[in-house]
């Protein structure tokens, strides 16, 4: 079966906009019985197509009496929604919606992540992203535990409903995030997640990185999409260019990085030759590359 051109953007509009109208109690065709609407006309909308002006729109988010905050949301995605790829902005390095992204995790079939300066958020324990948390200059110390419960609830996405793979950058495994007991607690979480058989960890050797952090998911029934954060904002792509280019990155990286029980071995070592509190961690075990 051919995938559906659905956008990232499309899929949110969509799916925000059904959990307005479901929260009236009202099916469908009532609600648009009251609209004064065909109902094939409501339902086109929540689906995706055109058809529907501005003030016909503003008028059914009036209808189900969205909140302020959301009334902006879905008006914004109304106004953006035909659109290719979605630049998310926020005020905080606190994303206030998080939802989008979990959504598309939930239904990918394969999350294969890039990470170059921490460890990637779907292995991360408690102690490791609150240190991170409370160690950033742009997390404010009343939105440090917001942060971290955020990461902690996501972290259920690591189910064996779907393949993940996890290339990850050497000297992060080596930097002792909160300390160097923590950084052990979480090297031993990393192994415990690679016993997953759907779970794979790729380390790529220092002097190797080709680009920032990303995500790169697959699905279905849709077209792939990547995911890229920054302080204060989130990209999500879904054209065929963007697509292409993190394509090949991912094809490098594969290239270049250790295999997954070299990988494994190369944590093990990391945990049994232990860290000393003047050795820097990459001058004590050696590169990953000669391992």
């Amino acid at each position: 079966m051919p995938k559906r051109v659905s956008t990232v953007l499309g899929r949110e509009f969509g799916d925000t906009l059904r959990e307005a109208i479901a929260r009236t109690g009202m099916r469908e065709s009532e609600l648009a019985r009251r609209l004064k609407w065909e109902h094939a006309k409501l339902s086109d909308l929540v689906n995706g197509k055109a058809g529907v002006s501005l003030d016909d729109f503003t008028y059914l988010l009036g209808m189900c009496q969205t909140a302020p905050d959301e009334f902006k949301y879905l008006k914004d995605l109304y106004l953006e929604s035909r659109e290719r790829g979605w630049l998310q902005l926020y005020d905080s390095p606190v994303p206030p919606r998080l939802r989008a992204l979990t959504r598309n995790q939930q239904i990918a079939k394969t999350v294969v992540t890039w990470s170059s300066m921490f460890l990637p958020g779907l292995a991360q324990i408690e102690s490791y992203a609150r240190a991170l948390a409370e160690n950033s200059p742009f997390v404010e110390a009343k939105d440090v535990g917001k942060l971290v419960t955020a990461r902690m609830e996501r972290r259920e996405l690591v189910a064996n409903t779907r393949r993940f793979v996890f290339y990850v950058y050497e000297p992060v495994l080596c930097s002792p995030v909160g300390g160097l007991d923590v950084l052990g607690e979480q090297l031993h979480e990393i192994l415990r997640l690679m016993v997953r058989p759907y779970i794979s960890v790729r380390i790529v050797p220092a002097g190797r990185a080709l680009t920032g952090d990303f995500t790169m998911l697959s699905f279905a029934k849709y077209e792939p999409m990547a995911y890229v954060e920054g302080l204060n904002s989130a990209l999500f792509l879904d054209d065929r260019s963007s697509i292409a280019l993190y394509a090949k990155v991912l094809a490098k990286l594969d290239e270049v990085a250790l295999g997954e029980d070299a990988s494994r071995r190369w944590i093990d070592r990391l945990l049994t030759r232990g860290f000393s509190p003047h050795d820097p961690p990459v001058e004590l075990l050696g590169r990953a590359g000669t391992y």
